[in-house]
């Protein structure tokens, strides 16, 4: 099957806007990362000379190793019809590990847990990157520091509220803005290198080494709050999809990372000439006359990267429903161009409760930089796993090479997570419980849905042995009736309604199934397959991609082409809807429970399909799991 591609862009575009979108999370690290490295309760708490140069060592070399060589270099290679993050990955490996059951479990828990994992980062971000931003308000006009909570529940509310416009509303100025953020975090660290260039000696790896040798702990300690500085990381591969792994590159090699060194070196040599700049040397930086504005300017750059990590949410969730891990969501398509803009109103507003909880109950960005990190490292290690898949399991020339790169990148995540669960009772429990909450859900679901098909399978009868029953007999009125059905093997419930209470058949009947692939999109003209089993009735299978909007009544378009063609004014759609009840089932209460709630919070197959609401039939039946 092949893979649509609506990239029309020029590639000095797409790097633009890989600058707003892609870069935003990493790039505002510098609020916050070197303040924590040092003032932060899991910081050095030393500023000796050798200690601010071991730091920024460790630093330095931490981003090229994970970022520039790690996910820049190497996994963006490792797309799945050119989608990135977690799931694709998932769904990438999931396939190239057909045929062995027990990797293939492994592949799936992996890869669910990382992407329950991500909605833990989700909520964080937001509030981090914008409390960091508005923070500065300390130091340009220390009066109003009582206004920095109010102020950034207000511009978070104001973020979560225009999402339903969509991302292209604002999109323009991503890039732009982002754009100018780089160069002011490039200048601004230029001109303190230039005061203390001595603190370039941190290019050294030595520093680094020698410093976790004479103070193994310390270091241990330290790179936790290091490890802010790679947080973005994850979102180079998760949006690689909406402008390719070139735009990417370019962008990181030839902007993002030269400035994020030069801002990280400045805030070093800042510390090297004044220890009491600790307090923000960020904003610390800049001349008085400039902090106000800078300000303003690192709220929109964390806005951006807000942004950034919602559309995140919201495409996870969409890939996790087409997987089959969420129950039908209300999925709103934003642009007539991008499908990759989407609107989940229902992942939004939870979003935004959480995040201004999150906000009123940490307060300051240093109080949630302990909540920070844990999440982002688990799923690190967890994308390095399955690439590791992927690349075992596939020829390639530089295989072992790749490999063992990978074994180091893992040898180094495991140290970042080994530091960052420290931080659990600080605040590190949060991400895990709100990934915990996830998992959950999106196992519940899938397990309810595997156990409800085998209910299904237990009650109906297979569908061969019908069509040469005698319900083929029964009286025939004009018109198709197309049935969905999960199973194309057995006679849909609603088919059995419709005989017991009209005791008719259509004069076409379109047993039809619709599947989601391991691919992101499935190009017009190949989604559907059509075969006929009698002199009246047709199994059909639509295929879309995992970031497909599944929409039935365009498929049957194509049906024409098989021989059958279908009047879209003489079609009516029947669906069944299976509502899960109390009793003794195989499944623990508590989770049937859970599950029959989720069935509850489906969207309907009308909107999700996209089928006419006056052609929908719909019928229930009563299960018990």
């Amino acid at each position: 099957m092949a893979s649509s591609d609506t990239r029309t862009s020029s590639l000095p575009a797409l790097t633009l806007a890989a600058l707003g979108i892609v870069y935003g999370d990493i790039g505002t690290s510098p609020l916050y990362a070197l303040k924590e490295a040092f003032g932060g309760y899991h910081g050095a708490q030393q500023l000796a000379p050798e200690f601010v140069l071991a730091t920024l060592s460790t630093l330095f070399w931490a981003v090229l190793l994970s970022i520039s060589v790690k996910y820049v270099w190497l996994v963006l290679r490792y797309d799945n019809e050119g989608e990135g993050g977690v799931l694709a990955l998932t769904a990438y490996a999931h396939r190239v590990a057909a045929g062995r059951p027990k990797i293939l479990g492994l592949i799936a828990s992996a890869g669910i847990f990382a992407g329950a994992l991500f909605y833990g980062d989700a909520v964080i971000t937001p509030a981090i990157s914008v409390l960091s931003a508005v923070e500065g308000i300390k130091v340009a006009a220390p009066s109003f520091s009582h206004g920095i909570v109010p102020l950034t529940v207000i511009v978070i509310i104001g973020l979560f509220v225009v999402q339903k416009q969509g991302t292209g509303l604002v999109g323009k100025c991503f890039g732009p803005v982002t754009l100018l953020w780089f160069i002011t975090l490039a200048v601004l660290g230029a001109n303190s290198i230039a005061q203390t260039p001595a603190v370039l000696q941190a290019l050294n790896p030595l520093y680094a080494l020698a410093f976790a040798s004479s103070n193994p702990h310390t270091a241990f300690v330290l790179l936790s709050a290091v490890f802010l500085a790679l947080t973005g990381g994850e979102a180079l591969y998760a949006d690689m999809g909406h402008f390719g792994a070139k735009a990417v590159r370019i962008a990181w090699y030839g902007l993002v990372w030269p400035a994020l060194v030069l801002n990280y070196f400045g805030q070093g040599a800042l510390l090297l000439r004044d220890a009491d700049a600790v307090a923000n040397p960020f904003y610390l930086l800049a001349p008085d006359t400039l902090r106000l504005p800078l300000v303003g300017l690192a709220t929109l750059a964390t806005v951006i990267a807000s942004q950034a990590t919602i559309s995140g949410a919201f495409s996870i969730t969409a890939q996790a429903v087409h997987m089959g891990y969420l129950p039908r969501l209300r999925i709103l398509h934003t642009s007539e161009l991008e499908r990759g803009q989407i609107y989940v109103p229902g992942v939004n507003a939870l979003m935004l409760l959480a995040v201004v909880v999150v906000v009123l109950i940490f307060r300051s960005s240093g109080a949630l930089a302990a909540a920070y990190g844990i999440a982002v490292s688990g799923t690190m290690i967890i994308t390095t796993l399955l690439a590791s898949v992927v690349v075992t399991l596939t020829k390639g020339r530089w295989r072992w090479l790749t490999l063992a790169g990978f074994g180091l990148f893992a040898l180094l995540e495991l140290g970042f997570l080994s530091s960052n669960l420290m931080k659990i009772f600080d605040g590190g429990w949060l991400p895990l419980a709100v990934g915990a909450l996830a998992f959950t859900l999106l196992t519940t679901w899938k397990e309810g849905a595997r156990m409800l098909a085998i209910k299904r399978r237990e009650m109906d009868i297979p569908l061969d042995l019908f069509l040469n029953g005698p319900a083929p007999e029964a009286p025939r009125v004009s018109g198709t009736a197309v049935y969905l059905t999960s199973d194309l093997s057995l006679v849909p419930s609603a088919l059995f309604h419709n005989l017991k209470h009209y005791k008719v058949m259509h004069e076409t009947t379109v047993f039809l199934r619709v599947k989601t692939v391991d691919i992101p999109h499935v190009a017009s003209g190949e989604r559907l397959q059509l075969t006929p089993v009698g002199e009246h009735e047709w199994v059909a299978e639509a295929h879309f991609g995992f970031r497909d909007q599944p929409d039935v009544p365009a498929v049957l378009r194509e049906a024409s082409s098989a021989g059958l063609n279908l009047d879209p004014m003489q079609v009516s759609y029947f669906v069944a809807r299976s509502l899960v009840v109390d009793g003794e089932g195989t499944m623990p209460r508590w989770r049937a429970g859970l599950f029959g709630w989720m069935t509850r919070q489906a969207d309907s197959p009308a909107n999700y399909f996209r089928l006419p609401p006056n052609a929908v039939v719909e019928l229930g039946t009563q299960v018990v799991i």
